[in-house]
């Protein structure tokens, strides 16, 4: 049952989409051959774009990628990276702008061409790189400067403005200093017309390439970084993205081996003063021992001396920490967030100052890095400094802790070297004095041989190695352009031909404030819709009635006066159709039943103009043909077109009834077409009518209708405009109430379920009138239920010519 329920559904949603858009199938199926013109124009005009991938790895220890233990060991200062911290650095304009002075891309050439101009990337025969790039200033407006060429292969030089140029030498350019001309390697074609070369800022340039580039991880998990660039010339985009590989590998190297470089610098600075130091005690020791002649200590002498030189050596290594932690205190407290070399820690046994002491360089060196790829109210940045700023507080409280238990420490070793000190006062002075300056010799041994094993270690970090970057795949362009994409802009014509077409059917319909569906009367009133009536496109509405007139006399048998003005047989089609409806409209609401005994019919609208006197009259017509005898009253006060379309103005009718000036047999006109049908017209006008409605007159005068008639069809005024159709409504049995399509404001639809209006009538039904054909082509396609009345048209109009 649900599958059955859901099937129905979905065929009513698509017979109700058909039945929406089909009427309009002419105008989607201009305006796709016009959108489909439109995407091939563009696809032809669009210069082609290429893509080129790369691949590379990024160490990364929180996803499991590092360097082997010896590699690691060899390299003390390889920090660790992240992988999402390298993408910013890869996509930073640092990175760029060396990429862009590399391959010499601020001097661009160009090939002209009949409209504009191509670019001649593989079609130049040489390239041009400049000693100082940085130093290019574009004219502000207007076209930048063209430098066209001509290039001599046998003198292997280039001329310039009448100047000759040598291929492969510094010399002094037409403009922004020493220029090098170069054979271009990328040069595959020839040209085919006259080549020229500009110049660009190198730091412009670069923001508008970092706008093709995209870098990302091809997994969350993975390391494996997708580096691809969008370029209209394939081989450019590949060199791009090799030297932008190239260039970001060779920082990482850079700055790893200044850090070393520096390191270096402190540690062969220190040992110098250390051997200085040696030699000086060595020339000591060799004077002391030929001035004092000391050869030998006593064993006890040694015991002592050798506490005392155990608290010496306690207390210089105290020292030397003291003296690091001082170093390292000044540099945290004088430096701000500038990155810079941090001093050496050799000698404190401390790894968690270590590791803060590496965690304050990498967040100086990634907020540099940073600060010249961002702005300065960049979150990231702001972050860093705010780490920067929180990490100084712990390295200056842990060097604080650290002094403090190494001055305890020192004050307890200085009280034991005093102890061991006085013991030795038993020792010959000369004894000890040697033994004194043998041990500060030994410290300084040691001393030396540490910083000695330090420098190899930190000589071992200039090994060669391939950055931070592993490349798995060199830069390679796509085999075809990935833009335009030919399929999606295909698409994008359908969806906008479509787009189009449903904004005009939802501008022409949807948004319409008049009445166009007969869904929108039966949602706003309870009244039934007894009739659809159609509108025919070939008669003019304001003839509409006449034309019908017409047709009475053509049904009565007066045929030499209506061929005498006959009209074409689309028109009497189109009549026969309407008598088919009216007739349609007595069976539905049960005029020609044997029990019906209501006889008087009020006829009104909203406004004028919905054609109630046409709806009035055909109904009359229709009745009277079906052999009643039917009297059609004209009480339209204000525009009586019933007495005007049977030309019965200022005749004698209702209002000389109701003044008293004519008796009621005077005011009845037989139609001369038929002699059941009698037209009752409204009379001459008079001040004020509503007074002789109140007089009691209109009451006798119905009463003789109803009983000489057996229907009495009453054409109203609408009963937005006077007071008349209540007065009126109490004498009649049925309401037809018109409503025409395109004509009646759906806000007064709206508001009359709301007021009064319904109720004060009696037993109402709708007639909808004048419903046009929906979309652009002729068909069943209306704004009611689809009636077919073009078919039956046809078939009943072919019935009248054959009778004709």
């Amino acid at each position: 049952m649900y599958e059955e329920n859901k099937s129905s559904a979905d065929e009513n949603i698509l017979r109700m989409l058909l039945a929406m858009f089909l009427p309009y199938w002419p105008l989607f199926a201009l305006l796709i051959p016009v959108c489909f013109i439109g995407a091939w124009g563009y696809l032809k005009t669009t210069t082609p774009v290429y893509e080129a991938s790369a691949t590379l790895i990024i160490k990364d220890e929180n996803k499991g990628v590092d360097d082997a233990k010896v590699l690691e060991a060899m390299n003390p200062f390889d920090s660790k990276k992240i992988v999402e911290n390298e993408l910013e650095i890869i996509k930073s304009r640092t990175i760029m702008t060396q990429v862009v002075k590399g391959l010499q891309l601020y001097a661009p050439f160009y090939e002209d061409k009949l409209y504009g101009s191509k670019e001649a990337y593989t079609t130049s025969p040489i390239a041009v790189e400049l000693r100082n790039p940085e130093n290019i200033v574009l004219p502000s407006g207007g076209e930048p400067l063209k430098f066209y060429f001509e290039y001599d292969s046998v003198k292997n030089s280039v001329e310039i403005d009448n100047k000759s140029y040598p291929i492969g030498e510094w010399v002094e350019g037409p403009i922004f200093g020493e220029t090098r001309f170069e054979l271009n390697e990328n040069k595959s074609e020839n040209a085919e017309r006259a080549i020229y070369y500009t110049f660009m800022n190198p730091k412009k340039l670069s923001i508008s390439l970092l706008g093709s580039l995209e870098a990302s991880p091809t997994d969350k998990l993975s390391t494996v970084v997708r580096l691809t660039y969008r370029d209209p010339i394939p081989q450019r985009g590949e060199n791009i993205l090799n030297h932008l590989i190239a260039a970001y590998n060779q920082k990482a190297i850079s700055d790893r081996d200044e850090l070393a470089s520096n390191t270096l610098t402190f540690i062969d600075e220190r040992m110098s003063e250390v051997e200085k130091e040696l030699n000086a005690l060595e020339s000591s020791i060799q004077r002391f021992r030929s001035e004092k002649g000391v050869v030998d200590l006593s064993e006890q002498g040694k015991l002592y001396l050798y506490d005392v030189g155990e608290y010496d050596r306690q207390i210089a290594r105290i020292d030397r920490q003291l003296a690091v932690l001082n170093k390292v205190q000044q540099y945290v407290i004088s430096k701000k967030n500038q990155s810079g070399i941090v001093p050496s820690t050799l000698g404190v046994e401390d790894r968690v100052l270590s590791q803060l002491l590496e965690k304050l360089y990498d967040s100086e060196v990634e907020y540099e890095k940073l600060r010249k790829t961002t702005a300065e109210n960049n979150p990231i940045l702001t972050s860093l400094a705010d780490e920067i700023n929180k990490i100084r507080p712990s390295i200056l409280e842990n060097i604080r802790n650290q002094k403090n238990n190494l001055t305890t420490s020192l004050s307890s070793l200085n009280s034991n070297a005093d102890q061991s000190a006085s013991a030795l006062k038993n020792i010959p002075e000369k004894e000890r004095a040697l033994l004194e300056i043998e041990r500060g010799k030994e410290i300084k041994n040691e001393l030396y041989s540490f910083l000695q094993q330090k420098r190899e270690e930190t000589a071992l970090s200039y090994a060669p190695n391939g950055g931070d970057g592993r490349i798995v795949d060199l830069a390679q362009s796509s085999a075809g352009p990935v833009s335009p994409n030919s399929s999606l802009i295909y698409l994008v014509a359908l969806v906008l031909a479509f787009g189009i077409g449903l904004g005009y059917i939802i501008f022409k319909e949807m948004l319409n404030k008049n009445v166009l569906f007969r869904s929108e009367i039966e949602n706003a009133i309870d009244a039934p819709v007894v009739l659809e009536l159609p509108h025919l496109d070939d008669v003019k509405e304001s003839q509409k009635s006449t034309n019908f007139i017409t047709n009475i006399f053509y049904r009565l048998g007066l045929r030499n006066i209506l061929r005498s003005n006959r009209q074409t047989i689309k028109t009497k089609q189109n009549e026969a159709v309407l008598i088919h409806h009216f007739r349609q409209l007595g069976s539905s609401m049960g005029l020609y039943s044997r029990v019906f005994k209501k006889k008087k019919i009020l006829v009104t609208s909203s406004i004028e103009g919905e054609g109630k006197s046409f709806v009035s009259t055909n109904l009359s017509f229709s009745l009277a043909q079906s052999g009643k005898k039917v009297a059609l009253v004209d009480m339209d006060f204000l525009k009586p077109q019933t007495s005007r379309y049977f030309k019965l103005l200022n005749q004698r009718g209702v209002l000389d009834y109701l003044s008293h000036k004519a008796e009621y047999a005077k005011i009845l006109t037989n139609s001369h077409g038929n002699k059941n049908l009698y037209i009752v017209p409204v009379g001459n006008r008079v001040d004020d009518h509503t007074q002789l409605l109140l007089n009691g007159k209109l009451e006798v005068l119905f009463k003789e209708l109803s009983s000489d008639f057996d229907y009495v069809i009453i054409d109203s005024a609408p009963v937005n405009l006077v007071a008349d159709v209540k007065l009126l409504a109490e004498y009649s049995d049925e309401t037809i109430y018109v409503i025409r399509h395109g004509n009646t404001p759906l806000k007064i639809l709206k508001h009359l379920d709301d007021s009064e209006t319904l109720e004060n009538l009696n037993n109402v039904s709708v007639v909808f009138n004048g419903i046009k054909q929906r979309g652009l082509v002729k068909g069943d396609y209306n704004y009611g239920y689809g009636l077919n009345t073009k078919l039956y048209g046809e078939a009943y109009g072919a019935e009248m010519e054959s009778k004709s």
